[in-house]
């Protein structure tokens, strides 16, 4: 069986994370994730510290295991979720979109562990030097929000430049993923297109479907233009009409930041696949099938060992 110190560090069974995603990564499938034995994740996404108390609860109710809880620095009710984590005692914050200096001695204090996002090495040594008791080098590959390095060449540059445990994410969808994620020096994996598809996810079944339907070459990046605000999605009408509205002449860096508002939302909650925005990974070509989360779990440790395993027959 696979173990590694991210797995004691937290107390969980598999270095395997489920990414936190907006409007998808919730109280009922960080659960399943958690009592699979890997690390589930709420997402605070943009909302209030109400709804991250009730999805907390949830998971709870769901799961005695270690979870976490995904902060995104640039929401406007960070102060209030900041605050949450700490009353409800949750084991594990994840954060994006920044540096999170300010709140990890208050989450230190209160017993929580702190793992960043980076999406380079810099980011990743600031991390590093502001408290952060590991990493996540995220490659371009990902869904979502992503910066410009892939996955192959940054993991094991931050693992050269911080001495901090470091999960890999970006392009991990099977049990080769991961064991080509140790290989490049990394203790864990962070995974969230392969979750969309988790029967425990609440994700609207268009988007599933979508998903699922995809190859290799489905997803594209918005965004790119003024950077900063560069996401990965599936091709659609939505990303059609964001294209080319990013790359006219007049547009600004305020607009491109407007044109996706509310998209995810709909895609995710509404079921709409046409001028919704679908949030997913390079990895959305691979999957096919809706399996329980335990078995998605399984499926990534198992396929992991033996790629593993069987890699000494080419060491002569």
């Amino acid at each position: 069986m696979i173990s590694s110190p991210i797995c004691s560090m937290i107390g969980i069974e598999y270095p395997i994370f489920q990414g936190g995603m907006a409007w998808i990564s919730d109280g009922k499938l960080a659960a399943a994730v958690s009592n699979a034995g890997g690390l589930g994740i709420i997402s605070a996404m943009n909302a209030e510290g109400d709804y991250l108390r009730e999805q907390i609860a949830i998971a709870r109710s769901l799961t005695d295991k270690p979870f976490g809880v995904n902060i995104m620095l640039q929401s406007p009710h960070v102060e209030a979720v900041a605050q949450v984590v700490v009353e409800e005692k949750v084991p594990v914050v994840v954060t994006g979109a920044g540096i999170p200096t300010k709140y990890i001695p208050i989450w230190k204090e209160a017993g929580i562990l702190t793992i960043p996002v980076a999406a380079s090495v810099a980011a990743a040594k600031m991390m590093e030097r502001a408290g952060a008791d590991a990493v996540i080098a995220e490659g371009g590959e990902s869904g979502g929000h992503i910066g410009d390095m892939a996955t192959m060449p940054l993991v094991p540059q931050v693992c050269d430049a911080v001495n901090i445990p470091v999960i890999a994410a970006g392009g991990i969808g099977d049990g080769r993923g991961v064991a080509a994620s140790f290989m490049l020096g990394a203790v864990g994996v962070q995974v969230g297109t392969r979750f969309l598809l988790a029967e425990e996810c609440s994700v609207h079944q268009s988007y599933k479907d979508a998903v699922k339907k995809a190859s290799d070459i489905s997803t594209t990046a918005t965004g790119r233009r003024f950077g900063g605000n560069t996401c990965r999605c599936l091709k659609n009408q939505f990303v059609r009409d964001f294209l080319k509205k990013e790359y006219e002449a007049d547009t600004t860096a305020e607009d491109v930041a407007m044109l996706g508002a509310g998209a995810l939302r709909k895609a995710a909650v509404e079921g709409d696949i046409k001028t919704g925005c679908m949030m997913a990974g390079q990895i959305s070509g691979m999957l096919s099938n809706e399996q329980s989360a335990a078995e998605i779990v399984k499926d990534l440790m198992e396929g992991a060992e033996k790629i593993l395993k069987g890699a000494v027959a080419w060491v002569k």
